[in-house]
C-alpha cells in the first residue's frame, strides 16, 4: 500500500495491479502522475489510518511528506513501513527506487527501470540541441532553483536554466523586471494541476511577455518533474523534443 504520489508510481512500475493493495488518490491525474494509467487499474486510498487497518497490507510506502501523524502511528503499532525521502536529482531516484525495490522483493525489477531511465538519460545527452536559455517556473509559482529535480531536468534535457545567473537560489518566478533583464530564449511554465487561470499565469499574461515570447513559451505538466521517478527519462525526451519544435 503506498500513502504518497511519488511513491505511488515507483511502486506501480515495479508490481503488478494484484499486488498492490492501494494506491493515493493523486495518483490517477495526468497532471501530477506519469503512472496515472496503471494507477487506474489498483483501488486508491486516501493516506489514512483507518484505509491502512481496513487493507491490512503487508507493507506501506510512504514519503517523507506523508502525514507525519500516520507515520507516527504506524511506527507506534509496529506496522512495516519504509518511508522514502524525496527526489531532487538523478541519484536521489536511483537510491530511491532501489529502496523500493529492495522492500518489495523485485530488485531486478528496480535495476531495470534505472536502466531504462539511464538510457534515456544517455539519449537525451548524446542528441544535438541548441540549449536554450530557460526560465522556467511550475504552476504554483515556484521556480526551478538549482538542486530541484525541475532544474535537473531542464539541464538534461539540454536547457540553461537562467536561475544560475542569478545565483542559482530563486525560489520564486521572476517578476516582469527580472525576465526582460535576463532575456531567457524560452519561457517554461509547469502546468497547475487542477484546471483553471491562476496567480501563477500572470506574468505569463503580461503583455508585454505575451508579445515578447510569442511561440516562445512551453507549458509542460508538473508530472515532468513533481516526483523523482524511473519514468523521468521520457519526460527529460518529451520536455527536449518541445524546446527543439
Amino acid at each position: 500500500m503506498s500513502v504518497n504520489q511519488c511513491t505511488d508510481q515507483i511502486v506501480l512500475a515495479l508490481l503488478p495491479p494484484e499486488r498492490i493493495a492501494s494506491v493515493s488518490w493523486l495518483s490517477r491525474d495526468p497532471a501530477g502522475s506519469l503512472m496515472a494509467g496503471a494507477a487506474n487499474r489498483v483501488p486508491v486510498n486516501h493516506g489514512q489510518a483507518e484505509e491502512v487497518l481496513a487493507e491490512a497490507p503487508d507493507l506501506v510506502v510512504a514519503g517523507s511528506f506523508t502525514t507525519p501523524a500516520l507515520r507516527g502511528m504506524l511506527k507506534r503499532i509496529g506496522w512495516p513501513m519504509i518511508e522514502v525521502d524525496h527526489s531532487s536529482s538523478f541519484d536521489d531516484i536511483r537510491r530511491t527506487v532501489r529502496q523500493v525495490a529492495a522492500a518489495v522483493g523485485e530488485p531486478a525489477r528496480g535495476e531495470a527501470l534505472i536502466a531504462g531511465m539511464d538510457a534515456r538519460l544517455a539519449e537525451a545527452a548524446r542528441r544535438s540541441v541548441h540549449h536554450p536559455r530557460v526560465a522556467a517556473w511550475d504552476g504554483s509559482g515556484f521556480g526551478a532553483a538549482s538542486g530541484t529535480l525541475y532544474d535537473a531536468v531542464l539541464t538534461a534535457a539540454g536547457a540553461r536554466n537562467v536561475v544560475r545567473e542569478m545565483g542559482g537560489y530563486s525560489y520564486g518566478r521572476p517578476d516582469i523586471e527580472t525576465l526582460l533583464k535576463l532575456a531567457p530564449d524560452l519561457i517554461v511554465q509547469g502546468a497547475a494541476v487542477r484546471a483553471g487561470g491562476s496567480l501563477g499565469d500572470e506574468i505569463t499574461n503580461h503583455r508585454v511577455v505575451r508579445e515578447r515570447w510569442k511561440g516562445r513559451t512551453l507549458r509542460i505538466p508538473q508530472a515532468y518533474y513533481v516526483c523523482g521517478t524511473p519514468m523521468i527519462g521520457e519526460a527529460v525526451l518529451r520536455l527536449q523534443a518541445e524546446m527543439a519544435a
